[in-house]
């Protein structure tokens, strides 16, 4: 049925005060009766929750794997922070490690303080080459740092050994162990003097040693300064055992975990034969001096 356009046009004037009439007395019921439309909304909400419920568990169940996942990602990431500082951490452990060990070592050299050196610098030992046949050990200092032949070699124990060979940045430390050391030492409770005899095993043994002396484990065995090698006094080891008149020293020294030592030079050259000591340092108008000499 097709409504004419007067009667359309008279619809349309109607709508608009049909509308304000409707909101007025909305506004109206609103206002005299807020209990009522308050209930009324209530009632709605309560029809419609249980729909609400329905709707909102999917979106909470994706939210809460969403989360799980997000937390799942958080943590690996954090993990792998933690390995990587774990890691670093290790590694500066060592690094402490290495220098409380380097710094109670170098202390302990301060135990002991020569009476007269000539000259002492400490070095680092970085070869090994104990075996069945020799006991020495090879150091990171050199002629060109001031170490010579027939230096004592010293920790804050006490002696260890002495410079047996010498290069420009290394110089070899034959060990009091070694079958080629022979020390002048005497017995600190009774003076008795001896040589303490390198034979390749752990603990030397004592030769030259009068039968009569009184002699017991726990005596201190020290330098004596017989023939200039080593001033007196030094601290060298323990009787550690008596066999069959045979005495054993157990030295002050653990020689199989040396890592710094210290080079003393207490003066041998003169009692040392000159065959055995390095070349004298010349100065520079010296060395062309001995040139010219050596032409003519």
């Amino acid at each position: 049925m097709r409504v004419s356009a007067p009667v359309r046009a008279a619809a349309q004037r109607a709508a608009l005060p049909m509308l304000i009439f409707v909101s007025a007395l909305l506004t109206v019921l609103g206002k005299a009766d807020i209990v009522l439309i308050d209930r009324v909304r209530i009632a709605v909400a309560d029809a419609l929750s249980p729909v609400l419920e329905l709707v909102s568990e999917p979106v909470a169940s994706v939210a809460s794997v969403v989360g799980r996942v997000e937390d799942a990602i958080a943590v690996y990431q954090q993990n792998a922070v933690l390995r990587e500082d774990n890691q670093r951490l290790l590694q500066w452990q060592e690094v402490a490690r290495r220098l409380a060990a380097e710094n109670a070592a170098l202390r302990a050299l301060e135990k002991l303080v020569p009476d007269q050196p000539v000259t002492a610098l400490a070095a680092r030992v970085i070869a090994d080459s104990g075996g069945a046949y020799m006991r020495n050990v090879l150091v990171n200092a050199g002629a060109r740092d001031g170490v010579a032949r027939g230096q004592a070699a010293m920790t804050g124990d006490g002696l260890i050994g002495r410079v047996a060979e010498v290069g420009q940045r290394t110089a070899r430390i034959l060990l009091i162990t070694d079958l080629n050391s022979h020390i002048p030492v005497s017995v600190e409770r009774s003076g008795e003097r001896a040589v303490l005899d390198g034979d390749n095993s752990d603990r030397p043994r004592l030769v030259f040693l009068d039968p009569k002396t009184p002699i017991q484990p726990g005596d201190r065995i020290i330098t004596s300064g017989s023939g200039g090698l080593f001033p007196p006094g030094l601290p060298v080891g323990v009787v550690s055992a008596i066999d069959k008149g045979v005495v054993r020293v157990e030295p002050f020294a653990e020689l199989s975990r040396l890592e710094i030592v210290r080079l003393v030079d207490y003066g041998l050259a003169g009692v040392l034969p000159q065959s055995a000591l390095p070349p004298p340092r010349l100065t520079p108008r010296a060395a062309r001096l001995r040139a010219v000499e050596t032409l003519r």
